[in-house]
């Protein structure tokens, strides 16, 4: 775990500031997961390492939500020697778009880059269930909930870390007046 949290802060990856997250929450620290899978050998080692969690288990598939979770989903699916689709937004909708399907019952494993409140990984499991998968478990490389996101499966994480985030409202940086930064890949909700 240690070692994933010092690359990730040798590459940029790890910052601390006063940041407001996709999910529309303000942290102190933020993860950028692109810069630490920059490299497709980086990426290619923390896909093995989540694939290991999964030894023995029937997967058919890994999917992930875009944008996050594009590079380490397909790293894991490479791992699994498994297909890997994705699902996106479409009218704030996360959807199977670019000709992707499922089959009834296809046992799929979700892979995101981080997860802070699960909301894209629920999203993406809905979206998957709603065209006859079986999502069987969730992964990702961060969790930043330190386990308590809930995404209706069973899930695993290479690193936990117990990160606070606060609505805009009740944060104590906006309160000391400090300036929040938006480094993510989509718009709050």
């Amino acid at each position: 775990m240690q070692m994933i949290l010092d690359e990730f802060k040798q590459k940029g990856a790890l910052i601390e500031g006063h940041f407001v997250l996709s999910s529309g929450l303000h942290s102190p620290l933020y993860l950028q997961c692109a810069l630490a899978l920059q490299l497709p050998a980086d990426a290619q080692r923390y896909g093995e390492d989540i694939a290991a969690q999964f030894d023995g288990e029937a997967i058919d598939t890994v999917a992930s939500p875009a944008i996050g979770g594009l590079v380490i989903g397909f790293a894991v699916a490479q791992a699994l020697s498994v297909r890997f689709i994705w699902t996106e937004r479409e009218s704030g909708l996360m959807t199977l778009r670019r000709g992707f399907a499922v089959e009834q019952g296809e046992r799929i494993l979700v892979v995101e880059d981080v997860i802070t409140t699960g909301g894209s990984t629920r999203e993406c499991i809905a979206a998957l269930e709603a065209n006859g998968a079986a999502v069987v478990g969730a992964a990702s490389i961060i969790d930043r909930s330190d386990g308590t996101a809930d995404v209706g499966v069973p899930r695993i994480s290479l690193v936990s870390l117990d990160v606070p985030s606060y609505p805009a409202d009740e944060c104590p940086m906006c309160e000391r007046g400090e300036p929040a930064v938006k480094p993510g890949s989509r718009a709050s909700k």
